[in-house]
């Protein structure tokens, strides 16, 4: 039976989806993701009366009878939660193992961090670091954060009370929203946007409103946002370098929401994991402008900067005030994080800048092969000012939305990317878009570049 795949039009995303099975239809050439409602457990409850399966035969078997009578018990989860299931990132990836495909999908590292963060890890452990870390992170750690802050903002910041260490930037959003936000508080974000953002902001019972950013350029429309503030409006949820679109927001576009925030004492959620990542002109943090530190949280890591994403080592810097509820949050979610890898993480902050210029230098030769090909190819292909991910235009190919072509490209071409229809509150927004990273080698991103000429074709 042809399978293939068309997007619902209420899905949405959950970069940690929702759960879904692929399922035929009669229309040919497309498959509907379908919401799962049974358990994918092995156990199973005896019913004590037949299903109706059984009474179809006047004389059951005991086997049939048994067979018959097994069911699944039901997924339970919250409401908060319930749309959140299986990512995409885990949807995509299953098909790429399946079907051999090379993986520029999920935005992680096909290559190790550097030996010497990695021994700093090593020394730790050996030296008897590893025992429950303080709450709010180990204190060197804290001074490394505070410093490297300091060096690029000009922003002194005090690392006892203005620095919490978090398990990876996932949970210094999860903390800062659980611990900022209140049922009903309406928060801002800029779609397409990270997937845990929603469901950070579902369990905080936010109500969310979205600006959306549209190519080629994703500039924030001004307007839009200003006509989006209300007296209920608590924060704005920005993301600079921007995933998955590569942007950057420029100083313009930064001023306009500095003076939105401060006209209507709204709060600033920044997260900035791809700082380092800025290929075209200078990261500024939001924080770093008049007027904008007392009301703003920064969110970072250190698992894009240092290739080492599984250690889940993040941070959270604001003013005290915002610190208290930010730390009561991390408190009774982790509590704290890895403590060998926080005294390895503190060398790392600490290396001198000619690591990341070499590491700037390093991403923009895989990326120029990744946009170079692609264009090649016959994609249209949008400015990527920082990160490690390309967004294109998929609609020179004839698929009809970014999930049957995600699907095709896996199946068809053995090329693994990611549908940004699964980043937008409105997937209708996102439908011609489709995402590249290209942190791999420089032979992956040839050989998937190699795939994609030999056998991508324009229908």
């Amino acid at each position: 039976m042809q399978v293939s795949v068309q997007a619902p039009a209420n899905w949405r995303s959950h970069e940690m989806l929702r759960s879904f099975n692929f399922v035929s239809t009669s229309t040919p050439g497309f498959t509907i993701l379908r919401s799962s409602n049974k358990s994918s457990s092995n156990r199973r409850i005896k019913t004590n009366s037949p299903s109706p399966m059984a009474t179809l035969s006047t004389v059951p078997t005991d086997k049939e009878v048994e067979s018959t009578q097994k069911i699944n018990p039901p997924l339970q989860v919250a409401k908060r939660l319930e749309k959140f299931k299986t990512t995409i990132f885990t949807q995509m990836s299953m098909l790429a193992i399946k079907h051999g495909a090379i993986n520029l999908g999920q935005g992680f590292p096909n290559f190790d961090g550097p030996e010497f963060v990695k021994e700093a890890a090593i020394r730790a452990i050996r030296e008897g670091k590893n025992q429950y870390a303080r709450g709010y992170g180990v204190p060197d750690l804290n001074s490394a954060v505070a410093a490297r802050f300091s060096k690029d903002t000009g922003l002194v910041v005090d690392p006892e009370k203005e620095v919490t260490v978090t398990s990876g930037c996932t949970e210094a959003i999860v903390a800062t929203m659980l611990g900022l936000i209140n049922p009903g508080d309406e928060v801002i974000v800029f779609a397409p946007f990270y997937d845990s953002y929603e469901a950070s902001l579902s369990m905080a019972g936010a109500t969310i409103k979205s600006i959306t950013l549209r190519p080629p350029n994703f500039s924030v429309p001004i307007n839009e946002l200003k006509a989006a503030v209300s007296e209920n409006t608590r924060a704005i949820l920005m993301n600079t370098p921007h995933n998955p679109t590569g942007k950057m927001f420029n100083v313009e576009e930064l001023n306009a929401i500095a003076s939105l925030c401060i006209e209507n004492d709204v709060l600033v959620f920044s997260d900035e994991v791809y700082d380092k990542l800025a290929f075209e002109a200078n990261h500024i943090s939001i924080a770093s402008l008049p007027g904008m530190y007392e009301r703003t949280v920064t969110m970072n890591s250190l698992g894009k900067t240092f290739s080492l994403t599984g250690w889940k080592i993040g941070w959270a810097i604001a003013p005290p005030h915002l610190t208290w509820g930010v730390r009561q949050a991390h408190s009774f979610i982790t509590f704290a994080t890895s403590t060998p890898m926080q005294w390895a993480a503190a060398e790392a902050l600490r290396t001198p800048d000619s690591y990341y210029e070499e590491l700037k230098r390093d991403y923009m030769a895989k990326k120029a092969i990744l946009v170079e090909g692609l264009n090649a190819v016959g994609f249209t292909v949008y400015p990527s000012s920082g990160t490690y991910f390309v967004v294109v235009d998929h609609t020179p190919f004839g698929l009809e939305n970014d999930v049957a072509f995600c699907e095709y490209l896996i199946k068809e071409v053995g090329v693994v990317a990611i549908p940004t229809s699964v980043f937008y509150l409105n997937p209708e927004d996102g439908k011609n878009l489709v995402r590249f990273t290209f942190c791999k080698d420089e032979k992956t991103l040839r050989d998937a570049v190699a795939l994609m000429k030999e056998r991508l074709r324009r229908r």
